[in-house]
């Protein structure tokens, strides 16, 4: 039988006894998403940067068949050195833990874990949605559906700018998934400050937040998350023109050699980084480093 029993870091058992912010934090980006050694210096910055806003780091991952909320310097480096690490959706935790596998968890995966555990803020890049061309592949995120029956507030800079942001978003508001634009009445666009499709809600401080929060916990009713859509600033935004020729480039060269299902995303993600030069790549880290930051002084504030 595995063994499902969540393993949490000291430090983020003491903090969660003791009723201190948490922030969980996903390990796909340092696994999947950057290069080495690239990758674990930006793991330790973003633990860092949750710290220095008040809060304890808790990044999810799952080692030789079990789950772990919160990971020590060893596990930190396992995670970013060893390339047998896989990626896990929330669909592979249960053929993970019951073979004993090791894998670095996405948005869907970090946020059951990171809920079950009672983490209540997970801080993330961008979600996955709702791809183009649905109505012929039917290819959406399991993301979505993960989110709508997870009371978690995900802090992020909206969803990736290759994906169908209009009926990203439509389904959201289908799924009953609220959003928050921070500071913005523009839904983001990932890579980009703004995706151009407009919120229905805007806050403008931590505390604001909080007050959503608290005031989904008083009503109670379905269990759905609430997304937290922080833009990245535009000074560390790709160059929109740059990435619409890139995108469309990319986007063609995708149905010219029928790549198609699970292989598009990382497709046009690295095209997006090979044909920018890497810019790409610093605008997805300043917005993840903002969404880190904001996401300390949220769970800071409740």
């Amino acid at each position: 039988m595995p063994d499902t029993t969540l393993l949490l870091s000291p430090e983020v058992r003491d903090a969660l006894d003791a009723h201190r912010p948490v922030v969980a934090l996903e390990s796909t980006i340092i696994a999947h998403g950057l290069p080495r050694p690239r990758n674990l210096a930006v793991a330790e910055e973003l633990e860092a940067l949750v710290r220095s806003g008040g809060a304890v780091p808790a990044t999810v991952a799952v080692l030789d068949g079990r789950a772990h909320v919160g990971l020590d310097k060893d596990q930190l480096e396992r995670v970013a050195g060893d390339p047998s690490v896989r990626k896990l959706g929330h669909r592979d935790l249960a053929p993970a833990l019951a073979t004993g596998a090791s894998g670095a968890t996405t948005v869907s995966a970090t946020a059951f874990l990171a809920a079950r555990a009672g983490i209540r803020v997970f801080a993330t890049g961008g979600l996955g949605g709702v791809h183009r061309d649905w109505v012929r592949a039917q290819d959406e995120s399991a993301d979505l559906r993960l989110l709508a029956g997870t009371r978690i507030t995900v802090v992020c800079a909206g969803v990736k700018s290759i994906l169908d942001v209009p009926a990203t978003l439509q389904r959201l508001e289908t799924l009953g998934v609220g959003i928050l634009g921070y500071g913005t009445k523009h839904f983001p666009g990932f890579y980009l400050t703004s995706s151009g499709e407009p919120v229905d809600w805007t806050v403008r401080t931590p505390r604001e937040v909080a007050e959503v929060m608290a005031a989904q916990d008083a009503l109670g009713g379905p269990p759905a998350a609430l997304i937290v859509a922080n833009p990245v600033p535009e000074e560390r935004q790709l160059d929109p023109e740059l990435h619409d020729r890139v995108l469309a480039e990319a986007l063609s060269e995708c149905r010219e050699r029928g790549i198609g299902g699970q292989a598009v995303t990382p497709f046009l993600l690295g095209e997006l980084m090979r044909r920018t030069g890497g810019a790409s790549l610093e605008a997805n880290l300043a917005a993840v480093r903002g969404n880190v930051r904001l996401a300390a002084l949220i769970a800071a504030a409740r």
